[in-house]
């Protein structure tokens, strides 16, 4: 795998039992925690640049979600359980709390997003301010899905399809695939806003076939169980308690349509504030100047 070392100057790595398995992590800085979760199809290299700043303020927690980058990648069940961004969610708890932090920022981005939203609404008492990244709530994206957002998020019906079909067409070429996916989500529609080192690591990541399927598996958890969980909470009138910041890409994939705002206000964080980001889908990357500006204020703001 890729040493990425040199892109987290003064940070130590760790390794933490979770679940279900062993957790990767990057520890650095000092100050109130914030714990930083990544997005599909990457690994928690894409906090680099966000990572480094937040470390002036902070106690930065970075780590590779369960599936991801060097973090255990157990086999799927079809999406029922182990890929659920309730049982990621359980992983951050783990982590943190091995760390000594029982109550903490997240900030969190595409899958690392869901992974925070839900942590936020299954264990209030442990997310202190949450920051959502160019998402929108899983089953508004389901029930708002038209010709138009299909085509755009493709990934997201191709990846849930039954095991192995997804695994094995993607495993004739992952670099191939992974490089065209990335490119296709960032503003300029190309690869140039990634570190070399941050966008090899990813490489290494999905070259791996069981972390093709890991992915696979996230996103089949996507398409059932995670929905039935936002359901249940949206039906029990459920809303995340703490500050909610959310920020999008004015190309990025939310962009389009209904306010993404709007679309929190409306369901899980009435309290939301946020703005849009000159960016496509990869705001840490593509614009972390702009990113941290709208993140460092909010996240020192007293509750």
């Amino acid at each position: 795998m890729t040493n990425l070392d040199t892109l987290f100057p003064g940070f130590e790595a760790r390794w933490i039992d979770g679940p279900a398995g062993r957790i990767f992590a990057r520890v650095g800085g000092e100050g109130p925690p914030v714990v930083l979760i990544h997005g599909f199809p990457q690994t928690h290299a894409e906090w680099h640049v966000m990572a480094v700043a937040l470390a002036r303020t902070h106690t930065v927690v970075c780590p590779d979600l369960r599936g991801y980058g060097w973090s255990s990648a157990p086999h799927g069940d079809g999406g029922r359980e182990t890929y659920t961004k309730r049982a990621m969610g359980q992983d951050i708890i783990a982590l943190m709390r091995a760390l000594g932090h029982v109550r903490f920022a997240v900030v969190g981005h595409d899958r690392g997003a869901r992974v925070g939203y839900r942590l936020a609404l299954d264990e209030p008492g442990s997310v202190a301010r949450l920051v959502l990244l160019d998402i929108i709530p899983t089953i508004a994206m389901w029930e708002g899905m038209n010709a138009a957002r299909a085509m755009q998020v493709y990934h997201w019906t191709f990846l849930a399809q039954p095991e192995p079909i997804p695994e094995k067409l993607i495993q004739a070429d992952p670099a191939g695939w992974l490089d065209h996916t990335i490119a296709s989500w960032t503003r300029a529609k190309e690869l140039k806003a990634f570190h070399p080192l941050a966008l090899r690591s990813y490489i290494d990541s999905f070259n791996d076939p069981s972390r093709i399927h890991a992915a696979c598996e996230d996103y089949r958890a996507g398409a059932t169980t995670d929905v039935e969980h936002d359901r249940a909470d949206l039906d029990a009138g459920r809303k995340i308690a703490c500050p909610v910041l959310v920020l999008w890409g004015e190309a990025g994939i939310p962009a389009k349509g209904e306010s993404p705002l709007a679309i929190w206000r409306g369901s899980f964080a009435p309290q939301a504030q946020g703005q849009a980001i000159a960016s496509g889908h990869f705001l840490p990357e593509e614009n972390p100047a702009d990113t941290l500006a709208a993140v460092e204020p909010f996240l020192a703001a007293a509750d």
